[in-house]
């Protein structure tokens, strides 16, 4: 089964106030405030918009900055960077490819071993689907990134 993503007007209609200000209004929440900076349950985190799968608990890590850090998203399709140059600095903006929410920032300073990267999301962009709803969910195909392979 090949899952369609979107912009989906009605899921955006949906989001909460938070929410909306995230993904639509390039916001970002508060440190230490959103609902999966302190997630340590097995799973996969997908846009609240499009529903297009982003990032992997396999891949998240405490990165102390108060926001759900990844080393690298689940598919590099589904994430656009764009430079960003508000609040007079110059970042890596985020963005989902299929619903263009506005999801984090990028910075180099996540753990070496994995590639150097920290993906900080915030909670407001993603919505957690946990390992044993992933195929009544339709995302079924993502169980392999939670099994590991003898060597």
């Amino acid at each position: 089964m090949t899952r369609e993503y979107n912009r989906n007007p009605a899921a955006v209609a949906a989001l909460s106030p938070e929410q909306y200000y995230v993904t639509q209004e390039n916001g970002t929440e508060r440190a230490f405030t959103g609902e999966y900076w302190d997630n340590h349950e097995p799973g996969i985190y997908v846009d609240v918009v499009s529903g297009e799968p982003l990032f992997a608990s396999t891949d998240k890590f405490e990165s102390g900055s108060g926001w759900p850090s990844f080393t690298k998203p689940i598919d590099a399709a589904n994430v656009v960077e764009k430079s960003d140059r508000s609040h007079f600095m110059v970042r890596t903006e985020v963005r989902s490819s299929f619903g263009d929410s506005h999801l984090g920032h990028v910075f180099p300073d996540g753990p070496r071993e994995a590639g150097g990267l920290r993906y900080c999301i915030n909670s407001a962009a993603l919505r957690f689907i946990p390992l044993d709803q992933l195929e009544a969910e339709g995302y079924g195909q993502y169980k392999s990134l939670f099994t590991k392979e003898e060597a």
